[in-house]
């Protein structure tokens, strides 16, 4: 019982630090949205910088980190209880959606707010609306992500009929939420300390987590023994 109230009171640790990562994660986009926006209507080559070069540095000590940390709990909170990543449909569009979120915020417009910013310093040119809309789009996914979470819509999956006598995956025991949140909380921090994320204690508790349950289920999966 008490190893249940454990894994209870750790799990709900990980959704809220989800949530909260997801919010500031939102916020953020919004915030640099604004900023960009302001950027290219500002009439002053002055503000136009400073809001650029604010939005720059709000993509890497905030908006970069809370992705990073949104995601690692997203994932290990599928990973870890019985939903699994495509048991059901509105987690698998979660997945994606979060997948390509990161893939376009780290490779598209962070490079891009980088460049842009020193543009703007240059007095070459400066953020373009492609930028504002990108921002924009950012934080429209992550509130349809949480209307997927509350709402739960659509069906199972196919994987779900396909997954054999196994059933559906079991909670995770109580260490992987207390690494969760733990990690998630540090790879924060050393974000803030080193002004750029590094997420490699993330990956590696995901990472160790994804191939422990996996040889679980392959034991699982296993024909039992006929008896002489």
């Amino acid at each position: 019982m008490a190893a249940s109230r454990g894994v209870r009171r750790w799990r709900q640790l990980t959704v809220w630090l989800h949530v909260v990562t997801s919010v500031g994660w939102m916020a953020q986009a919004l915030t640099i949205c604004v900023l960009l926006t302001t950027s290219l209507t500002a009439d002053d080559r002055a503000v136009a910088v400073s809001n650029t070069a604010s939005a720059e540095l709000l993509d890497m000590r905030l908006l970069a980190p809370m992705a990073n940390a949104s995601a690692f709990t997203g994932f290990m909170l599928a990973a870890a209880t019985p939903w699994g990543f495509f048991r059901h449909w509105w987690v698998l569009t979660k997945f994606a959606i979060t997948l390509v979120q990161l893939y376009l915020g780290i490779f598209v417009l962070s490079d891009a707010l980088h460049e842009s910013a020193a543009a703007a310093v240059a007095g070459t040119t400066g953020p373009t609306r492609a930028m504002v809309v990108g921002s924009a789009c950012m934080a429209g996914a992550i509130a349809f992500q949480a209307w997927l979470s509350v709402t739960k819509p659509w069906s199972t999956t196919r994987w779900t009929a396909n997954r054999g006598r196994g059933g559906a995956p079991r909670t995770a025991p109580v260490w992987v939420f207390v690494a969760t949140v733990c990690g998630g909380l540090l790879d924060f921090a050393v974000a803030w300390l080193l002004g750029h994320p590094a997420p490699l204690l993330s990956l590696t508790i995901l990472g160790t987590w994804l191939v422990l349950r996996w040889r679980a289920e392959r034991r699982e999966s296993r024909p039992e023994p006929v008896a002489a």
